[in-house]
Parts: structure tokens; sequence; C-alpha cells
């Protein structure tokens, strides 16, 4: 499942949208309203490394498939979307199974 950097990148994004949904979905509104800080630290945590590590996903898919300046800017900026991942992978990734030649 995770022999490509492409299904690295798909399953990292994953793991990465759903923990900013959970972030602000579910930890904020403790934080805020619960008074519950310790969800941020957890969640928020869990998030920035998922986050980094999909930016470090990103860069060997953009050269193995030559991807344009403004294809690996729409990556970043799906990023720090809320869902933007998951849109990025229905609009971008999916259909991508090998390097174009």
């Amino acid at each position: 499942m995770l022999a490509t950097p492409l299904s690295r990148l798909r399953f990292v994004g994953i793991l990465e949208g759903v923990s900013y949904l959970l972030l602000l979905g579910v930890a904020m509104p403790l934080k805020y309203f619960m008074g519950e800080p310790l969800a941020v630290r957890v969640v928020g945590m869990a998030h920035g490394i998922l986050f980094m590590l999909y930016l470090l996903a990103l860069v060997p898919v953009a050269l193995d498939y030559k991807w344009s300046w403004k294809t690996v800017g729409l990556g970043v900026l799906a990023s720090i979307m809320p869902a933007g991942p998951f849109v990025f992978d229905h609009k971008v990734l999916r259909g991508m199974d090998r390097p174009q030649a």
C-alpha cells in the first residue's frame, strides 16, 4: 500500500486532513468552550507532525511526475486548508498511477 511515493503522499494526506479537521472541529471547541487545553496540545502536535510529513511527501511525487510550480503550490495550499488534502487528492492525485516519461 505504501510502496510508492504517490501512495505515501495520499496516505499522509488523509491522516493530515483528518487531524486538521479534528483539531478545528473537536480539540479547539474543547479548549475554548469546555476549558480543556490538553486536546489542542495532543491533536495539534500530531497535526503539526503530519503537516510536515505531507509537505515532505510532496517533494518526491512532484519530482517523479514533473509537476509544474503551480501544481506544487496547489499541494502546499491544500496542506493549510481544512479538507484541502482531500480535494487535492480527488482533483490532482487520483488516477496518477505511474510517473510520466
